[in-house]
């Protein structure tokens, strides 16, 4: 059996600081296999840079997903295309990156990751379900065990992708909305799924942002500079066991940690 943890996307400084002080803890303690995390938001709530990269890999993560706002950082653009261990959304018009990857796990198999983007209330890209269609047929070829983070806005796109990939990936896992789903199971022919796997980063905030801005956009609909909140965080993800014969998901649990 493989076990797998999925970290919500990583907000800012409190993110990343309660990553480096309880993913430890949280591998020894469900001895986990393979970390899996968003990072879109690590650098000040917008995209990533390699510095912060290296920092949450040495933290213990393994391979970083990222999203709509993986742009957002210049820096992203000298280290994406050389480093193995991220991914941007695969159905970005041609880009620097990859939008998928397959590794090596530590003590275990192969383990294909691919990103997707959603398009509904998100910026329009290519067909995500064709564009998986595409990349799955290729991962299948090399191994069994596929992880789908799919960084989408709508429930329902969510939700539809998560049975159009039954069978086909080992585990559809949805991002961006920052807010963990209770929604988590095995869909009927294998496939762990959830609609948001939630946000690491700080508590007391809208969303990671610091509510008293997002409160006052709200109330004047006027420009604010939003900025990640402070204060203490928690940690959002998922574990999921994996058969490693089969690829399929055996259970999938959610975790919340402060």
């Amino acid at each position: 059996m493989l076990r797998i943890l999925m970290i919500g996307d990583i907000v800012g400084r409190p993110g990343r600081t309660i990553v480096r002080e309880k993913l430890l803890y949280l591998k020894n303690k469900y001895e986990v296999d393979f970390v899996i995390a968003n990072g879109e938001n690590a650098a000040g709530g917008n995209g990533i840079t390699e510095k912060i990269a290296q920092e949450l890999f040495i933290s213990g993560i393994d391979f970083l997903t990222m999203g709509n706002h993986v742009w957002d950082n210049k820096d992203v653009f000298n280290f994406i295309e050389t480093e193995n261990r991220i991914t941007r959304p695969a159905n970005y018009p041609i880009a620097p990156g990859k939008g998928y990857q397959i590794v090596q796990a530590e003590k275990g198999p192969m383990i294909g990751i691919l990103n997707i983007s959603g398009r509904t209330f998100m910026p329009p890209l290519d067909c995500p379900f064709k564009t998986a269609d595409t990349i799955i047929q290729k991962i299948s070829c090399v191994t069994k065990i596929i992880i789908v983070d799919f960084h989408a806005e709508a429930t329902s796109e969510k939700i539809a992708m998560g049975w159009y990939l039954d069978g086909r990936a080992t585990l559809v896992a949805g991002t961006h909305t920052h807010v963990q789903t209770a929604d988590e199971k095995i869909l009927t022919n294998g496939t762990a799924y959830i609609t948001d796997v939630g946000m690491t980063g700080p508590i007391n905030s809208v969303l990671g942002i610091e509510k008293e801005k997002v409160i006052n956009k709200f109330v004047t609909q006027m420009p604010v500079r939003f900025e990640v909140a402070k204060g203490p965080a928690e940690l959002n993800g998922i574990l999921v066991d994996v058969n490693e014969l089969t690829g399929k998901a055996i259970a999938i649990q959610r975790i919340r940690e402060s």
